[in-house]
Protein backbone atom coordinates (compact mmCIF):
# COMPACT_ATOMS: atom_id res chain seq x y z
CA UNK A 1 0.00 0.00 0.00
CA UNK A 2 1.41 3.56 -0.90
CA UNK A 3 1.53 5.69 1.64
CA UNK A 4 1.09 9.35 1.37
CA UNK A 5 3.85 11.41 1.91
CA UNK A 6 2.75 14.79 4.06
CA UNK A 7 2.60 17.53 2.46
CA UNK A 8 5.69 20.14 1.71
CA UNK A 9 5.83 22.96 4.47
CA UNK A 10 6.03 26.00 3.01
CA UNK A 11 9.77 27.49 4.01
CA UNK A 12 9.19 31.20 6.01
CA UNK A 13 10.05 34.34 3.97
CA UNK A 14 13.43 35.22 4.50
CA UNK A 15 14.02 38.82 4.59
CA UNK A 16 16.21 40.29 1.65
CA UNK A 17 19.71 42.13 2.43
CA UNK A 18 18.25 46.07 1.78
CA UNK A 19 15.47 44.70 4.23
CA UNK A 20 17.48 44.20 7.35
CA UNK A 21 19.68 46.82 6.52
CA UNK A 22 16.98 48.86 6.86
CA UNK A 23 15.84 47.08 10.13
CA UNK A 24 19.15 47.57 11.64
CA UNK A 25 19.60 51.15 10.70
CA UNK A 26 15.77 51.67 11.77
CA UNK A 27 16.98 49.98 15.60
CA UNK A 28 19.81 51.83 16.09
CA UNK A 29 18.75 54.79 15.01
CA UNK A 30 15.83 54.01 18.28
CA UNK A 31 18.66 53.12 20.63
CA UNK A 32 20.72 55.99 20.16
CA UNK A 33 18.37 58.54 20.57
CA UNK A 34 17.30 56.81 23.55
CA UNK A 35 20.54 57.11 25.00
CA UNK A 36 20.91 61.00 23.62
CA UNK A 37 18.13 61.81 25.54
CA UNK A 38 19.20 59.39 28.41
CA UNK A 39 22.82 61.33 28.03
CA UNK A 40 22.80 62.21 31.53
CA UNK A 41 22.54 59.02 33.38
CA UNK A 42 24.62 57.40 30.07
CA UNK A 43 27.56 59.46 29.93
CA UNK A 44 28.76 58.34 33.38
CA UNK A 45 27.68 54.90 33.50
CA UNK A 46 29.89 54.77 30.27
CA UNK A 47 32.54 56.36 32.43
CA UNK A 48 32.18 53.93 35.26
CA UNK A 49 32.89 51.47 33.18
CA UNK A 50 35.14 52.59 31.65
CA UNK A 51 37.14 53.29 35.18
CA UNK A 52 36.56 49.84 36.67
CA UNK A 53 37.70 47.81 33.24
CA UNK A 54 41.19 50.38 33.35
CA UNK A 55 41.47 49.95 37.53
CA UNK A 56 40.49 46.59 37.77
CA UNK A 57 43.96 44.66 37.75
CA UNK A 58 44.19 46.65 40.98
CA UNK A 59 42.66 43.55 42.41
CA UNK A 60 45.20 40.53 40.90
CA UNK A 61 47.89 41.24 43.75
CA UNK A 62 45.64 40.63 46.36
CA UNK A 63 43.88 37.80 45.06
CA UNK A 64 47.39 36.24 44.40
CA UNK A 65 47.85 37.04 48.10
CA UNK A 66 44.94 35.29 49.49
CA UNK A 67 43.10 38.05 50.86
CA UNK A 68 39.41 38.47 50.77
CA UNK A 69 36.98 39.40 47.87
CA UNK A 70 36.23 42.58 49.49
CA UNK A 71 39.53 43.84 49.50
CA UNK A 72 40.20 43.51 45.99
CA UNK A 73 36.69 45.50 45.42
CA UNK A 74 37.84 48.32 47.76
CA UNK A 75 41.14 48.24 46.07
CA UNK A 76 39.58 49.30 42.26
CA UNK A 77 37.05 51.59 44.51
CA UNK A 78 40.22 53.27 45.73
CA UNK A 79 42.16 53.45 42.22
CA UNK A 80 38.81 54.75 40.58
CA UNK A 81 38.84 57.34 42.96
CA UNK A 82 42.10 58.59 42.75
CA UNK A 83 42.07 58.68 39.25
CA UNK A 84 38.96 60.79 39.02
CA UNK A 85 40.03 63.46 41.64
CA UNK A 86 43.20 63.64 39.79
CA UNK A 87 41.92 64.65 36.20
CA UNK A 88 39.30 66.92 37.64
CA UNK A 89 42.14 68.33 40.02
CA UNK A 90 44.35 69.11 36.49
CA UNK A 91 40.99 70.16 34.87
CA UNK A 92 40.66 72.62 37.35
CA UNK A 93 44.03 73.83 37.75
CA UNK A 94 44.35 74.70 33.97
CA UNK A 95 40.95 76.57 33.78
CA UNK A 96 41.74 78.81 36.98
CA UNK A 97 44.78 79.77 36.02
CA UNK A 98 43.57 80.35 32.13
CA UNK A 99 41.14 82.55 33.32
CA UNK A 100 43.35 84.44 35.85
CA UNK A 101 45.30 84.97 33.02
CA UNK A 102 42.98 86.59 30.77
CA UNK A 103 42.16 89.22 33.29
CA UNK A 104 46.07 90.09 33.78
CA UNK A 105 46.51 90.36 29.85
CA UNK A 106 43.25 92.12 29.17
CA UNK A 107 44.65 95.15 28.21
CA UNK A 108 47.52 93.50 25.64
CA UNK A 109 44.80 91.81 24.36
CA UNK A 110 42.85 94.64 23.37
CA UNK A 111 45.79 96.20 21.93
CA UNK A 112 46.59 92.80 19.79
CA UNK A 113 42.64 92.83 18.78
CA UNK A 114 43.60 96.38 17.47
CA UNK A 115 46.65 95.58 15.58
CA UNK A 116 44.65 92.66 13.52
CA UNK A 117 41.92 94.60 12.85
CA UNK A 118 44.11 97.27 11.36
CA UNK A 119 46.17 94.53 9.36
CA UNK A 120 42.95 92.95 7.97
CA UNK A 121 41.79 96.56 6.82
CA UNK A 122 45.68 97.25 5.33
CA UNK A 123 45.08 93.52 2.98
CA UNK A 124 41.82 94.69 1.91
CA UNK A 125 39.35 92.63 4.00
CA UNK A 126 36.10 93.90 4.78
CA UNK A 127 34.80 95.06 8.06
CA UNK A 128 32.76 92.37 8.95
CA UNK A 129 36.01 90.22 9.24
CA UNK A 130 37.81 92.81 11.35
CA UNK A 131 34.97 92.78 13.26
CA UNK A 132 34.75 88.75 13.89
CA UNK A 133 38.20 88.92 14.24
CA UNK A 134 37.94 91.64 16.97
CA UNK A 135 35.11 89.80 18.79
CA UNK A 136 36.94 86.51 19.04
CA UNK A 137 40.21 88.20 20.54
CA UNK A 138 38.12 90.47 22.89
CA UNK A 139 38.57 89.69 26.68
CA UNK A 140 35.22 89.28 27.42
CA UNK A 141 34.68 86.99 24.87
CA UNK A 142 37.47 84.56 25.75
CA UNK A 143 36.45 85.00 29.65
CA UNK A 144 33.18 83.67 28.22
CA UNK A 145 34.36 81.19 25.97
CA UNK A 146 36.30 79.89 30.00
CA UNK A 147 32.68 80.58 31.29
CA UNK A 148 31.20 77.92 28.85
CA UNK A 149 34.33 75.74 29.41
CA UNK A 150 33.89 76.02 33.20
CA UNK A 151 30.12 75.17 32.67
CA UNK A 152 30.95 72.22 30.96
CA UNK A 153 33.15 71.12 33.62
CA UNK A 154 30.52 72.05 36.50
CA UNK A 155 28.11 69.46 34.84
CA UNK A 156 30.95 66.78 34.30
CA UNK A 157 31.63 67.33 38.37
CA UNK A 158 27.63 67.53 38.90
CA UNK A 159 27.92 63.67 36.74
CA UNK A 160 30.96 62.56 39.11
CA UNK A 161 28.12 62.17 41.92
CA UNK A 162 26.97 59.43 39.97
CA UNK A 163 30.28 58.29 38.82
CA UNK A 164 31.29 57.48 42.89
CA UNK A 165 27.89 55.20 43.07
CA UNK A 166 28.20 53.60 39.68
CA UNK A 167 31.64 52.90 40.89
CA UNK A 168 30.98 51.06 44.31
CA UNK A 169 28.32 48.63 42.62
CA UNK A 170 30.20 47.82 39.02
CA UNK A 171 33.39 47.09 41.08
CA UNK A 172 31.60 44.67 43.08
CA UNK A 173 29.80 42.77 40.22
CA UNK A 174 33.37 42.09 38.55
CA UNK A 175 34.67 40.02 41.39
CA UNK A 176 31.66 38.16 40.68
CA UNK A 177 31.58 38.20 37.05
CA UNK A 178 35.19 37.05 37.55
CA UNK A 179 34.03 33.80 38.29
CA UNK A 180 31.61 33.21 35.22
CA UNK A 181 34.03 31.28 32.85
CA UNK A 182 34.18 28.29 36.15
CA UNK A 183 30.19 28.41 36.74
CA UNK A 184 29.59 28.42 32.64
CA UNK A 185 32.63 26.30 31.61
CA UNK A 186 32.64 26.11 27.80
CA UNK A 187 28.80 26.98 27.00
CA UNK A 188 29.89 30.87 27.65
CA UNK A 189 33.58 30.76 26.61
CA UNK A 190 33.28 32.58 23.20
CA UNK A 191 31.42 35.45 24.57
CA UNK A 192 33.60 35.35 27.90
CA UNK A 193 37.03 35.89 25.63
CA UNK A 194 35.54 38.58 23.92
CA UNK A 195 34.80 40.40 26.86
CA UNK A 196 38.32 39.79 27.81
CA UNK A 197 39.86 41.13 24.89
CA UNK A 198 37.31 44.28 24.90
CA UNK A 199 38.61 45.08 28.60
CA UNK A 200 42.29 44.38 27.56
CA UNK A 201 41.76 46.08 24.79
CA UNK A 202 40.06 49.44 26.85
CA UNK A 203 43.19 49.39 29.24
CA UNK A 204 45.70 49.32 26.71
CA UNK A 205 44.48 52.56 24.61
CA UNK A 206 44.34 54.33 27.44
CA UNK A 207 48.02 53.41 28.77
CA UNK A 208 49.51 54.31 25.41
CA UNK A 209 47.24 57.62 25.32
CA UNK A 210 48.43 58.39 28.80
CA UNK A 211 51.97 57.45 28.10
CA UNK A 212 52.14 59.72 24.93
CA UNK A 213 50.30 62.84 26.31
CA UNK A 214 53.18 62.61 28.97
CA UNK A 215 55.52 62.88 26.88
CA UNK A 216 53.59 65.35 25.03
CA UNK A 217 53.45 67.41 27.55
CA UNK A 218 56.50 67.40 28.70
CA UNK A 219 57.53 68.21 25.32
CA UNK A 220 55.11 71.45 24.79
CA UNK A 221 55.84 72.43 28.38
CA UNK A 222 59.17 72.62 28.06
CA UNK A 223 59.00 74.23 24.77
CA UNK A 224 56.31 77.37 26.19
CA UNK A 225 58.76 77.69 29.03
CA UNK A 226 61.90 78.43 26.45
CA UNK A 227 60.17 80.92 24.38
CA UNK A 228 58.48 82.90 27.54
CA UNK A 229 54.83 82.00 27.26
CA UNK A 230 53.52 82.34 30.61
CA UNK A 231 52.17 79.61 32.51
CA UNK A 232 53.44 76.76 30.93
CA UNK A 233 52.90 74.23 33.34
CA UNK A 234 49.22 75.17 32.88
CA UNK A 235 49.28 74.79 28.94
CA UNK A 236 51.43 71.16 29.62
CA UNK A 237 48.09 70.04 31.61
CA UNK A 238 46.27 70.59 28.87
CA UNK A 239 48.20 69.11 26.27
CA UNK A 240 48.18 65.93 28.62
CA UNK A 241 44.41 65.98 29.14
CA UNK A 242 43.53 66.62 25.56
CA UNK A 243 45.79 63.83 24.34
CA UNK A 244 42.54 61.56 25.51
CA UNK A 245 40.74 63.09 22.72
CA UNK A 246 41.49 60.82 19.10
CA UNK A 247 42.45 63.20 16.12
CA UNK A 248 41.63 66.65 17.12
CA UNK A 249 42.86 67.11 20.83
CA UNK A 250 45.89 68.82 20.17
CA UNK A 251 44.30 71.17 18.37
CA UNK A 252 41.76 72.56 21.60
CA UNK A 253 45.51 72.39 23.30
CA UNK A 254 47.20 74.22 21.01
CA UNK A 255 44.51 77.41 20.66
CA UNK A 256 44.76 78.89 24.57
CA UNK A 257 48.96 79.03 24.56
CA UNK A 258 48.86 80.36 20.61
CA UNK A 259 46.60 83.19 21.86
CA UNK A 260 48.38 84.06 24.91
CA UNK A 261 51.22 83.55 22.82
CA UNK A 262 50.11 86.36 19.92
CA UNK A 263 49.53 88.41 23.10
CA UNK A 264 52.85 88.55 25.10
CA UNK A 265 55.07 88.06 21.62
CA UNK A 266 53.14 89.27 18.69
CA UNK A 267 53.46 87.28 15.77
CA UNK A 268 56.83 85.59 15.40
CA UNK A 269 55.90 84.25 18.96
CA UNK A 270 52.37 82.87 18.02
CA UNK A 271 54.29 80.91 14.73
CA UNK A 272 56.79 79.33 16.76
CA UNK A 273 54.06 77.97 19.35
CA UNK A 274 51.76 76.14 16.29
CA UNK A 275 54.86 75.49 14.64
CA UNK A 276 56.24 73.42 17.91
CA UNK A 277 53.32 71.81 18.32
CA UNK A 278 52.37 70.84 15.11
CA UNK A 279 56.15 68.70 14.50
CA UNK A 280 55.74 67.41 18.18
CA UNK A 281 51.96 66.24 17.72
CA UNK A 282 52.88 65.21 14.28
CA UNK A 283 55.36 63.17 14.64
CA UNK A 284 54.13 61.71 18.11
CA UNK A 285 50.19 61.34 17.62
CA UNK A 286 50.03 61.30 13.73
CA UNK A 287 53.25 59.21 12.91
CA UNK A 288 53.90 57.19 16.00
CA UNK A 289 50.79 56.80 18.32
CA UNK A 290 48.80 55.50 15.96
CA UNK A 291 50.65 52.75 15.15
CA UNK A 292 50.57 52.18 19.01
CA UNK A 293 46.70 52.18 18.91
CA UNK A 294 46.04 50.45 15.97
CA UNK A 295 47.96 47.45 18.02
CA UNK A 296 45.99 47.76 21.11
CA UNK A 297 42.56 48.23 19.82
CA UNK A 298 42.49 47.30 15.92
CA UNK A 299 40.38 50.81 15.15
CA UNK A 300 40.90 52.29 11.99
CA UNK A 301 42.23 56.03 11.71
CA UNK A 302 38.80 56.67 9.63
CA UNK A 303 36.56 55.01 12.14
CA UNK A 304 38.64 56.60 14.92
CA UNK A 305 38.05 60.24 13.91
CA UNK A 306 34.38 59.60 13.31
CA UNK A 307 33.80 58.54 16.77
CA UNK A 308 34.70 61.19 18.21
CA UNK A 309 32.59 63.47 16.82
CA UNK A 310 29.82 61.01 16.93
CA UNK A 311 29.68 60.22 20.32
CA UNK A 312 30.25 63.98 21.31
CA UNK A 313 26.76 64.84 19.46
CA UNK A 314 24.90 61.50 21.54
CA UNK A 315 26.71 62.37 24.99
CA UNK A 316 28.13 65.44 25.01
CA UNK A 317 31.73 66.31 26.24
CA UNK A 318 32.49 62.50 27.62
CA UNK A 319 31.73 61.31 24.16
CA UNK A 320 35.26 62.61 23.11
CA UNK A 321 36.70 60.62 25.81
CA UNK A 322 35.25 57.88 25.67
CA UNK A 323 34.89 57.32 21.86
CA UNK A 324 37.23 54.52 21.08
CA UNK A 325 36.03 52.39 24.30
CA UNK A 326 32.58 52.86 23.00
CA UNK A 327 33.26 52.35 19.82
CA UNK A 328 34.77 48.91 20.79
CA UNK A 329 31.71 47.90 22.81
CA UNK A 330 29.19 48.77 19.80
CA UNK A 331 32.04 46.19 17.61
CA UNK A 332 32.50 43.92 20.47
CA UNK A 333 28.69 43.53 21.18
CA UNK A 334 26.98 43.79 17.77
CA UNK A 335 29.84 42.03 14.88
CA UNK A 336 32.04 40.07 17.16
CA UNK A 337 29.09 37.66 18.00
CA UNK A 338 27.90 37.42 14.26
CA UNK A 339 30.27 35.15 11.89
CA UNK A 340 28.72 36.73 8.97
CA UNK A 341 29.67 40.36 9.86
CA UNK A 342 34.00 39.10 9.31
CA UNK A 343 33.79 42.12 6.29
CA UNK A 344 32.39 44.45 8.45
CA UNK A 345 34.53 44.36 11.29
CA UNK A 346 37.50 44.24 8.79
CA UNK A 347 36.97 47.27 7.74
CA UNK A 348 36.51 48.72 10.92
CA UNK A 349 40.15 48.00 11.75
CA UNK A 350 39.96 44.52 13.01
CA UNK A 351 43.22 42.63 11.51
CA UNK A 352 42.20 39.77 13.06
CA UNK A 353 38.85 39.42 11.30
CA UNK A 354 39.79 37.44 7.92
CA UNK A 355 37.78 34.92 6.25
CA UNK A 356 40.44 32.22 7.43
CA UNK A 357 40.13 33.41 11.21
CA UNK A 358 36.56 33.23 11.28
CA UNK A 359 36.25 29.57 9.50
CA UNK A 360 38.92 28.72 11.82
CA UNK A 361 36.77 30.03 14.73
CA UNK A 362 33.69 28.07 13.64
CA UNK A 363 35.52 24.79 13.31
CA UNK A 364 37.29 25.37 16.96
CA UNK A 365 33.51 25.77 18.26
CA UNK A 366 31.98 22.97 16.67
CA UNK A 367 34.66 20.74 18.04
CA UNK A 368 33.66 21.53 21.30
CA UNK A 369 29.95 20.92 20.73
CA UNK A 370 28.71 17.35 22.54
Amino acid sequence: MKRDTPPAVPAAPVLSPSLRVLLTLAAAAVVLAGVYFARGVFGPLALAIVLVIICEPARRPLQRLGWPRWAGTTAVIVVAYLVLLGMAALLWVAGTQFAGLVADYADKLRSSADDVIAWLQSVGLDQQAADATASALDPKAILGLVSSLGGTVLSIATALFFVFAYVIFMAADAARYGDAERVFGVERRPVIRRARNFNTGVRRYYVVNASFGAIVAIIDGLALWALGVPAPITWAILAFVTNFIPNIGFVIGLIPPAVLAFVVGGWPMLLAVIAIYCVVNVVLQVLVQPKFVSDAVDLSLTLSFFSVIFWTFVIGPLGAILSIPLTLFVRTLVLEGDPGSTWLRWLSGDRGATPQAATRSAHQTAGRRP
